[in-house]
């Protein structure tokens, strides 16, 4: 089973709390909500080009 990236963030998002969410996907494991949110960082943090 998988549970994308954004619905995980989602339910952070909406105030779901971790132990919440680990409960209702007990696949996930804590580590892979730090992933989820490393990944949105990671995402989030881009160079901007600026072309002349």
């Amino acid at each position: 089973m998988r549970i994308r990236v954004k619905d995980v963030l989602d339910l952070l998002a909406a105030g779901v709390p971790e132990a919440e969410i680990l409960a209702d996907y007990p696949y996930l494991e804590s580590e892979d909500i730090s992933a989820c949110l490393n990944y949105a960082a990671a995402e989030a943090d881009h160079p901007v080009l600026v072309t002349r």
